[in-house]
């Protein structure tokens, strides 16, 4: 049995300014991760959702970036709202979020 439920990765990787591809960390993902750990904190998942940060997760086109597992489901989360729907539809309710899913292909 696992320790937590979910863990939350969410890239928080920076790259040059330079750089074509971009960074998370540019588009806002401390941001992002200070706000979902707040809300995972505030709703009582702390010891059942883990929130770690990540480097670069390869995905850098569609920053920020973040995957859910044991689900492996990979999001672009754009607000804090994004992110709070995140946690209470995918993270409660085990609904992930369709429209802001990162369509590998």
């Amino acid at each position: 049995m696992s320790r937590f439920q979910k863990h939350i990765f969410i890239c928080i990787n920076e790259r040059k300014a330079d750089d074509k591809r971009g960074c998370c960390a540019s588009r806002g993902s401390l941001d992002l991760l200070d706000h979902i750990k707040g809300r995972v904190h505030e709703s009582g998942l702390k010891g059942k959702i883990r929130v770690n940060k990540a480097g670069c997760l390869d995905a850098c086109a569609q920053g920020p970036t973040l995957v859910v597992y044991p689900d492996g489901v990979w999001y672009a989360p754009r607000s804090k709202e994004d992110m709070d729907e995140i946690l209470t539809e995918h993270l409660q309710n085990n609904r992930p979020v369709e429209r802001l899913i990162i369509p590998f292909k």
